[in-house]
């Protein structure tokens, strides 16, 4: 409900946002932070919490679909007459390294296509991490890793469907092969996580070598298939503070709703980029005017891409208002968001579009200005983190199930 009237309210429309197959190929960006994000499909096990597009690993798809991914980067490459500048590119499943030895040859497509003048990213099951294998990555190019850690305890993982890794292990591993930056990413919210597992969690991390930690609460996901359900909103909460206080007292800084960083290490985020392009089967890209979803079935990818056919499956059109509001969720959930950047994408003063609403968050203190920027309070940091999840459950899950069922949809109305 709350989001329906929230939609109402921001986008100054009772018309449902809306994903169509009306497919528009143009892929023009009004902003120098573009993003690259690839998906790598396979896992070797599918876990039941996880809500990401995903299928088991099967040796013969492989070079099918590196064939693809590759046709893929080079179609969208050849659209621009100039190399698009790229500030992050970061590889997500799925379970990327289950393509080690072909990863190689997707980021010299991406080096041919595009001006990559950043850090590469890669999100790691601990399944995959050996000495061997973090060799190989960091030879490739990649420096930085984000660990699917989810918790240290194997009664949590348990509680999410997942066998019992070492996790301690891994971390200790990918901090020996000198990344740059090491994510490690949690679960709080799992069935009968107390503040005291969570708390261990999160300290062992940073011990063990993490320059950030990303905490995510546990959402049930429509079509996953999870035994264990989440723990409540007041519990969720009382943890949410726990993770708050516990990065006070070890001198983290707190960088977005759910993520908190060591003190002068880079950051990290894969989804905080006003503009990005997303290769692969699920992946989505946001430029100037529209929101593109790849279709999720990766034989209709596969398929798709050897006919020449760039894999769209659908586009949402942005109102110049949507595309601000769109800019402002994301931007918010890194605690910030300021005037002059809105003004450089968008033309215009942020105040100017959302006058009412910034005084409404002043007046219920959920926003605070200092200079030429807004911040979240606590108080809006926690209404952020319960709207995300609302939001989550009310879009991203019917877009993401409607897709998961039909390769090609005709529409997807989100109310």
């Amino acid at each position: 409900m709350i989001t329906s009237i929230l939609r109402v309210l921001l986008t100054r429309s009772f018309k449902p946002l809306m994903f169509t197959s009306n497919i528009d190929y143009k892929m023009e960006f009004d902003s120098n932070e573009i993003g690259i994000y690839v998906h790598i499909p396979f896992c070797k096990t599918l876990c039941p919490f996880c809500p990401y597009n995903k299928i088991k690993y099967d040796e013969s798809m492989i070079n099918p679909y590196k064939t693809a991914l590759i046709d893929e980067i080079n179609m969208v490459g050849r659209l621009y007459e100039d190399k698009k500048v790229i500030t992050s590119v970061y590889f997500g499943g799925g379970s990327p390294a289950l393509m080690l030895n072909e990863l190689g040859e997707i980021i010299t497509a991406l080096k041919k296509n595009f001006n990559i003048s950043s850090s590469i990213g890669i999100e790691l099951h601990p399944s995959d991490i050996t000495k061997e294998s973090l060799f190989k990555i960091k030879s490739i190019g990649f420096d930085m890793v984000s660990i699917g850690i989810q918790s240290f305890q194997s009664e949590c993982l348990n509680s999410l469907g997942r066998e019992y890794i070492d996790g301690a292990e891994k971390v200790r591993l990918v901090k020996a092969a000198g990344f740059n930056t090491i994510d490690v990413d949690l679960i709080f919210g799992i069935a009968n996580q107390g503040e005291d597992v969570l708390r261990k969690d999160f300290l062992m991390a940073f011990e063990l070598g993490a320059t950030q930690v990303s905490t995510y609460p546990f959402i049930d996901f429509s079509y996953a298939n999870n035994i264990r359900k989440p723990l409540g909103k007041q519990e969720k909460k009382q943890l949410l503070n726990c993770l708050e206080k516990t990065s006070v007292e070890i001198g983290c800084d707190r960088t977005a709703v759910w993520t908190f960083a060591k003190k002068g290490t880079s950051r990290y985020s894969s989804i905080t980029r006003d503009s990005f392009i997303g290769f692969g089967p699920s992946a989505t890209s946001l430029t100037k005017e529209f929101l593109k979803l790849n279709t999720f079935s990766v034989e209709e990818y596969i398929k798709g891409v050897n006919n020449g056919k760039i894999p769209t499956a659908m586009t949402m059109k942005f109102s110049e208002r949507n595309r601000a509001l769109y800019w402002l969720f994301w931007n918010a959930y890194t605690l910030k968001f300021n005037n002059d950047e809105f003004k450089k994408l968008f033309g215009v003063n942020l105040e100017k579009m959302f006058k009412i609403e910034l005084r409404i968050g002043i007046t219920l203190r959920l926003l605070t200005k200092v200079e030429n920027s807004y911040i979240l309070t606590k108080k809006g940091t926690y209404f952020y983190h319960l709207l995300e999840q609302k939001y989550t459950n009310r879009y991203i899950d019917k877009s993401w199930r409607e897709a998961r069922e039909n390769p090609w949809p005709n529409e997807i109305r989100l109310y």
